[in-house]
């Protein structure tokens, strides 16, 4: 399966060690090196950055760890390719305008059937690409459009956290449907199952993530991923599995979590799948 990579902050944080130890998960014996994909959020716009080549071989990945590129909200992802040619255009994240604001969202799973399913055929936003991940995010936007309505308003948490919740219970009917979304303001985590590694089943849990809390010392940290200096830093991170020997929480099967600004801002349960 792939592999995802969430950060929010309540400061402009920089994702390294995270990176290259979810990059090594492209090199064998995983042998995820069907393409990788990180954006970082410039206020209402996205810097995006993706590759159709293997993450541990790519100069791009190279680029991104020379360079202190900051955010309060990053999103990453190594495809292990089930649907769509291994093509620039099936790399994730996948990036939207909606309400003069860039969204941008990736999945880990397999969700077969979707894309014969009228329910999840969006009217306003069209996949460039050919893969159910990018199909499931057309239709995520179709539903959230109600609320995006007039540019530089952000509807209420509440009410897209109702949409993402609803939507996350109809998506995981069809497989693992593990996600990250997020539109600049918040970042949305649905956490599903995966497929074991040991086992081969697909269990629960199908994310995981780490509160971190810096002291107000303004002291770097450059350890578990992270490599920021700054006063009274509030980091959350979200994975397909732990990145670091720290103790990471598992969500349960089902749960969408938001995360603002470095902390657990709501939790719903989607529905059975």
């Amino acid at each position: 399966m792939c592999e995802l990579l969430g950060l929010s902050s309540n400061l402009p944080a920089t994702l390294r060690l995270s990176l290259q130890r979810l990059a090594g998960h492209a090199a064998p014996p995983t042998s995820m090196r069907d393409g990788w994909g990180i954006a970082y959020y410039e206020d209402t716009d996205v810097r995006l950055i993706k590759d159709a080549e293997p993450a541990n071989d790519s100069d791009w990945l190279r680029f991104v760890s020379q360079h202190d590129l900051r955010s309060p909200i990053v999103m990453a992802h190594i495809r292990k390719a089930t649907v769509g040619a291994l093509s620039y255009r099936n790399a994730q994240p996948f990036v939207r305008e909606m309400a003069g604001r860039m969204h941008c969202f990736a999945h880990n799973g397999w969700l077969p059937g979707l894309l014969e399913t009228p329910a999840f055929q969006s009217t306003r936003f069209s996949p460039v690409g050919e893969t159910d991940s990018e199909q499931a995010f057309c239709a995520l936007l179709e539903d959230l459009g109600a609320l995006w309505v007039q540019a530089g308003e952000i509807p209420p948490l509440e009410a897209r956290l109702n949409i993402v919740t609803a939507f996350a219970a109809r998506l995981r009917q069809f497989g693992p449907a593990n996600f990250l979304y997020s539109d600049g303001d918040a970042l949305f985590a649905h956490g599903d199952r995966r497929k074991s590694p040991t086992t081969g089943e697909v269990v629960a849990p199908g994310l995981v993530y780490l509160l971190r809390e810096c002291p107000p010392s303004g002291a770097t940290i450059t350890a578990n991923g992270l490599s920021v200096t700054a006063a009274d830093q509030a980091v959350a991170l979200v994975a397909s599995v732990p990145l670091s020997a720290e103790r990471w929480q598992e969500m349960t099967e089902g749960e969408v979590t938001v995360f603002r600004a470095g902390r657990i801002a709501d939790r719903r349960v989607a529905g059975p799948a």
